[in-house]
This record gives structure tokens, sequence and C-alpha cells, in this order.
């Protein structure tokens, strides 16, 4: 059997420090990848901008998208992507920049929306069609975001799938994209306006989170616990340089439990925030209903229209006596 990849690649790695966090892992696959789906993002911005001239695509979602595959870049073409089967902790780096921020961004600038919004007569119709399917009902369930989340953290750092995906750069991709994919359906709950047959109000989301977190904390938590490599494609390589194969397993725990915590709390912010707005409008609408049925008397004590346009001087001039009587006049 031939010598496996991340062993031949490990040969041409020196030690991670200095000038090589600065070395970049250019595999063509995820950047062609990258490419065309940017190309495409854009090419339906335009033409939803030309078919909607009065509703232009938002901009802060189009820089979202910017963002998701910048970070996505990063996590796979700079120095992560090269040592990501090498050292078990940039690895864990790596994962929590696509399923937590890459995705939550991609979830954030409505691709699918986009795509509604930017296709008009069969095209359009054939869309519909796929979003009404029962595939794409299921996919959009948020009960199957959430399991997806919860089984493909553990799946891929508790199991021998890692391991697979040291030896092969093919199951390594294809975590990659397990990660984008699986994060960006569980985020589109969260901060998406896709078109979805459910929609998830502020609390279920802010539950949805809750229950999310103690996911990347058990991993995180038992990688941590650890007293030896449980990865034997790590152990084959007799690395002799950077940590030892128990402490790299450690400090992927800790960045997984802290990082995976810290980056899926901070997601409650732009719930919250949310959740405060549309209380804030219902309120509005509320007072208004109310102002139609109930209106408020006029202020007393305060000058009238009448007083302010003149017409009690009229009134005064059709009444001279009330004039004469009055103690303040000129007479």
């Amino acid at each position: 059997m031939t010598m496996p990849f991340a062993a031949s690649l490990l040969a041409t790695l020196p030690a991670l420090a200095g000038r090589n966090f600065l070395r970049t892992y250019l595999n063509p696959v995820p950047i062609v990848v990258l490419a065309v789906a940017l190309a495409v993002y854009l090419l339906a911005v335009r033409r939803q901008n030309r078919l909607h001239p009065a509703h232009p695509w938002p901009l802060r979602r189009t820089v979202s998208y910017l963002g998701g595959t910048l970070v996505t870049f990063v996590a796979i073409c700079s120095f992560l992507g090269a040592y990501d089967r090498t050292l078990f902790w940039v690895h864990m780096v790596q994962h929590l920049l696509l399923i937590m921020v890459a995705a939550a961004m991609f979830a954030a600038s409505s691709p699918v929306a986009l795509c509604w919004r930017a296709t008009s007569a069969r095209t359009h119709r054939r869309l519909g069609a796929v979003l009404r399917s029962r595939p794409a009902r299921i996919v959009g369930h948020p009960v199957t975001a959430f399991v997806l989340y919860a089984v493909l953290v553990p799946l891929t750092h508790l199991t021998v799938f890692f391991n697979d995906a040291i030896r092969s750069g093919a199951v390594d991709q294809f975590e990659h994209l397990c990660f984008v994919v699986v994060g960006f359906l569980f985020f589109r709950q969260l901060f998406g306006v896709d078109p979805n047959r459910y929609r998830v109000q502020p609390a279920m989301r802010g539950v949805m989170v809750f229950l999310a977190v103690p996911v990347d904390t058990f991993v995180g938590l038992t990688l941590d616990s650890e007293t030896h490599e449980i990865f034997p494609a790590f152990a084959a390589e007799h690395r002799t340089w950077g940590p030892s194969l128990v402490m790299d397993l450690h400090l992927g725990g800790v960045i997984m439990w802290v990082g995976g915590d810290v980056l899926m709390t901070a997601a409650i912010v732009p719930i919250i925030v949310a959740w405060l707005r549309r209380e804030e409008r219902r309120a509005r609408s509320f007072d208004r209903q109310l102002e139609a049925y109930f209106p408020p008397p006029p202020p007393r004590g305060q000058p009238t229209a009448g007083f302010a346009l003149g017409t009690h001087a009229a009134r005064r001039d059709r009444h001279p006596h009330a004039e004469q009587a009055d103690p303040l006049g000129s007479g």
C-alpha cells in the first residue's frame, strides 16, 4: 500500500511557526467551486436588480456572501488547509470557521431568495416547484437542520470518519463540504430570508441555539478528556515537532468547547435584536389600531387652531359688548 497522503505531505511541511503561518495550500477543486458560486451569485444580483429596479438586492446580503467566500477560502487554502491533516487543533479551527462563520454568512446572504427573485417565466415556475417538493420541505424543516448539525459534529470528530479524512484527500474535501452545507441549513433557520414553508419565530431560534451549544461542549470535553491518541493516522505519521499527540488532541478539544460555545452564543445577539425590533413594530401597530378606535382628546390649556388663525378676533367683532366687558380691554 502506498504511503498515506498525510504522511507524504508531512515530509514537506516544516514546523508550524514563524512565516509558515503564511503558507498556502491552493487546491484547485475548492477554488473553482468558490469562484463559480461567487460568479453565479453576483450575476443573480445583477439580474435581480434589473428585473426589480424599485427593490434592489440589499447590499448587506451581497457583502455577507463575499465574506462567507473569503472565510471559506482562508479555511481551506491558507496554512489551515495545509496543516489540517497534520495538527488536530488546526483542523478544529478550520472546522469552526467553516460550519459557524462561513456557513452563517452564506445563510445570511439568502442565496435561495436571490435565485427566486432573479428568475422569471419557466425557470421561476420550476424553481417554485422544487421549493414546494417534499424533499425540499424535509430539508427545510428546522428539526432536520438541528438533527443534521447534532449528528455531524460528533460523527466527524469522535469516529473513524476523521481518521479516514486524514488518510484521504477526497474524504477531507467531502468533510469540508458537509460542514458548509449542514451549517448553512442550520443557520438559514436563524438569519436567512430564503423561501421556506416553515418560519421559525425568534423565541424558537433562541431555543435552537441553546440546544446546539451542548453538542459542541460534549465533543470538546470528550476530546479534552482523552488520555491517548484516538486517531491512528496521526500516530502513524511520527511527527517530531509541535505539541505531543495527546496535547494536540486536548488543544483541539478546548478549541471546540470554548470557541464553539462562544461563536454559537454570539449567534443569539442578532436573534435578540431581531426579536426586539419585531416586538417594537407590533407595539407601534397596536398603538395605531387603538388610536383609530379611541382618538386622543384635544389637549387642554393649549392654543386652539382658531386662536392661531385669528378667528377669535372675528367673533369679538360680532360681539362688541363682550369686548367692552373685558377687563383687559383697551377702554
